[in-house]
C-alpha cells in the first residue's frame, strides 16, 4: 500500500515541478500593463488546481507568479510577495468551488484574481494602478482561467 501512495506523490511533486517551469514559460507570454509581470503565469497554476488539487495548485500559483514577477523586475518590489500568496487563496477558493460548479469556480477565480486582490492592495499601492491593471489583469485571468478549464477537459479524457 505505501509504495502506491508513494509512487501517485512523487507523480504529483514532478507533476508540479513541471507546471511550475511552465509557469515561468508563460510568464514570457505577457498581457500590455504598467506592472509587467501580468502574464499566462497562472495558467499552470490554475490547471494544477484542476488536475492535482487546491493544495498542489496554489503552490503552483504562488512560484508562477513569483517567477513572473522576477522576470519583469519585481516593479511592485515585496508587495509580489504579498500577492503570490493571495493567488495561492484564489487556487484554494477555486479548487474548492470546481468541485461544485467548475462554471461557477470560473466566474469567482477570475473576479477574485482580476479585481478583488488588486483591490485589496488600494492601501498601499492606490487607486491610480488598481484602476490602471483591473482591466488587462481581468482580461488576463479570463485567458489563464478559462485555458485550464478547457485544457482540463482535454487532459481528463486520457
Amino acid at each position: 500500500m505505501k509504495g502506491k501512495a508513494d509512487d501517485k506523490r512523487i507523480a504529483s511533486l514532478v507533476k508540479s515541478a513541471l507546471l511550475i517551469a511552465l509557469s515561468g514559460v508563460g510568464a514570457y507570454l505577457k498581457f500590455p500593463s504598467p506592472v509587467g509581470s501580468i502574464a499566462f503565469d497562472s495558467l499552470p497554476g490554475y490547471l494544477g488546481v484542476l488536475l492535482l488539487g487546491g493544495k498542489f495548485g496554489s503552490v503552483i500559483l504562488i512560484f508562477g507568479h513569483l517567477i513572473s514577477a522576477l522576470i519583469a523586475g519585481f516593479v511592485l518590489g515585496p508587495f509580489h510577495i504579498i500577492i503570490a500568496l493571495l493567488m495561492g487563496v484564489c487556487g484554494l477558493v477555486f479548487g474548492y468551488l470546481a468541485k461544485i460548479n467548475i462554471i461557477l469556480a470560473a466566474i469567482i477565480a477570475i473576479v477574485c484574481n482580476g479585481i478583488i486582490l488588486p483591490a485589496l492592495l488600494i492601501p498601499f499601492l492606490g487607486q491610480g494602478l488598481f484602476m490602471g491593471i483591473v482591466p488587462m489583469l481581468t482580461l488576463a485571468s479570463t485567458a489563464n482561467i478559462f485555458l485550464a478549464v478547457i485544457l482540463n477537459k482535454f487532459f481528463s479524457k486520457e
